[in-house]
């Protein structure tokens, strides 16, 4: 924040939760809109097909790449709090950034962040033994990769030790108590119009508490998703305030295209 009051703001996405033949979010519609992309890893949604697309999506319209990785649960969408330990954390952040950022360098750029998702980010920022376990998995895999975490959680505290940069979070599109974020069970009516929650997200940033806030968040799969950014835009501009990424990485080297052959055997 500079003296005048504003600062920049990073307006983050969950998407590629589509799988199969199940369409889910409006990602072609919130892209043009966002500066970040959490895209979904394959566990509690999203297929190598979508993560491809998503990433193609991104990459043609400059949004910073992360990956929304969460508890394997496809039927629940990530949502169940399942019982899983540190060790299962680890390994299935790991596998899943690892999944990931095959498609991000295939398409020449580099993954700038990781957030983790539905059930899986609730108990990482509660729990201090799961968030060290995935800020292991992050800083064994690129410890330049920031986290994305709520304000003042376990998860902040745990990446912080470890030297990972982290980008403190509020939730445009879920309703909050306090400075405590319900991101379950609420109803569509609690979030209000997309022009209301713009308004309500900017004056809860300019409060002490959180004041260092980096990213805002409107899931993909939200009512009205678009709407909801194109308001909270109008919003920030009116308040002086600029939208980028927190950091926006080297592209790699473009790969060379290479052709898939077949080689027909001869049979003996």
């Amino acid at each position: 924040m500079n003296a005048s009051g504003a600062r920049t703001v990073d307006l983050n996405c969950d998407l590629g939760e589509s799988f199969g033949v199940y369409r889910y979010g409006a990602d072609a519609e919130v892209m043009p809109l966002i500066t970040s992309a959490n895209v979904a890893c394959g566990a509690h949604a999203g297929d190598p097909r979508t993560m491809r697309e998503s990433v193609d999506l991104a990459v043609r319209h400059e949004v910073a790449i992360g990956a929304h990785v969460g508890l394997a649960d496809r039927e629940g969408f990530g949502r169940r709090a399942i019982a899983v330990g540190a060790q299962d954390v680890h390994d299935l952040t790991l596998a899943q950034v690892g999944s990931l950022d095959a498609f991000v360098r295939a398409a020449g750029q580099r993954m700038a962040h990781v957030k983790p998702h539905g059930a899986l980010y609730v108990m990482v920022n509660d729990r201090p033994d799961l968030a060290e376990a995935l800020c292991a998995a992050v800083a064994a895999f690129d410890p330049s990769l920031a986290l994305y975490a709520l304000p003042g959680s376990a998860l902040v505290r745990a990446a912080r030790a470890v030297g990972i940069d982290v980008v403190e979070e509020f939730f445009a599109d879920r309703p909050y108590e306090g400075n405590l974020v319900r991101m379950f069970g609420w109803r569509p009516d609690e979030l209000g119009t997309p022009a209301a929650a713009a308004e309500r997200t900017v004056q809860r940033l300019h409060e002490p508490a959180l004041a260092d806030v980096g990213t805002v968040c409107v899931h993909s799969d939200s009512p009205a998703a678009a709407d909801r950014l194109l308001a909270l835009r109008g919003h920030l501009a009116r308040v002086g305030w600029t939208v980028a990424p927190p950091r926006r990485p080297d592209r790699l080297p473009a790969p060379t295209p290479r052709l898939l052959t077949t080689t027909r055997g001869t049979s003996s």
